[in-house]
């Protein structure tokens, strides 16, 4: 009788030890599996812009990768803190300053993009996520690559609204819907994923559509993002503010 209730609770401290094993293992396979893809991301075509080849300059070699002049970075990030509910949402990252975090970085999650840091610190960054009034993004359609504005109506958390799209794009449910190249679009690689159109809203009054997106990003579940650094944004950002006034 003894032993078996020995073996009884041998067993199911033994089971107890295998489950918090288990755990810490999976989170170790998760990190590794963030730092993988943030490692892939780094790597994708997207990441790096091929100057014109019609002249030939020379380049400092440790500004070049093998597939042209890199224009963005990725490094992952955990999140810590985040909300959902309120008109403007916020995320909060456990990475900041001394880990290479600056302000304006895009932020993309696993299936699609999440937002734009605002505020640092030495270790943490504040994320206004696009479930944000404050927000807007330029966005195009895949088919047709017509652009216009997304933002958040502040109702439910899954779906986004993209406005002033011409009537002339002949928008389909289901057509998707990603992060565009257009100037003020400064942060975000071109071609990130937004989402897809779930209902088009014509205006008689104007020549435009808005348009109700299904977010890819599932916001209620985020645990990982990766931090999106334009190498090549404050060049651009001077050269435009130099700009002769008309």
């Amino acid at each position: 009788m003894l032993g078996a209730v020995a073996n009884e609770v041998t067993g199911s401290i033994s089971t107890k030890y295998n489950n918090i094993e288990y755990y810490f293992h999976l989170r170790k396979t998760n990190d590794s599996l963030v730092k993988e893809n943030a490692r892939l991301h780094n790597m994708q075509p997207s990441s790096f812009e091929s100057p014109d080849t019609a002249n030939i300059i020379k380049v400092d070699s440790l500004l070049k990768d093998t597939m042209g002049v890199r224009k963005f970075r990725f490094m992952e990030a955990k999140v810590v803190n985040s909300s959902v509910t309120q008109e403007n949402n916020y995320i909060t990252l456990h990475r900041g300053a001394k880990q290479g975090v600056k302000t304006d970085m895009a932020v993309i999650g696993p299936d699609g993009i999440v937002g734009k840091v605002i505020l640092v610190s030495d270790n943490y960054s504040r994320v206004m996520s696009l479930l944000n009034r404050k927000s807007k993004v330029n966005a195009m359609l895949k088919r047709g690559f017509y652009t216009g504005d997304l933002e958040w109506d502040g109702k439910d958390p899954s779906y986004l609204i993209l406005s002033s799209i011409s009537k002339s794009a002949q928008v389909k449910i289901g057509d998707t819907v990603l992060t565009s190249n257009v100037s003020n679009q400064l942060s975000f690689p071109p071609g990130l994923m937004i989402g897809v159109v779930v209902e088009i809203i014509p205006s008689p009054e104007s020549g435009f559509l808005s348009m109700k997106i299904k977010s890819a990003t599932n916001f209620y579940s985020l645990q990982y993002v990766y931090l999106t650094e334009n190498l090549q944004l404050e060049e651009q950002k001077e050269l435009e503010a130099k700009t002769p006034k008309d």
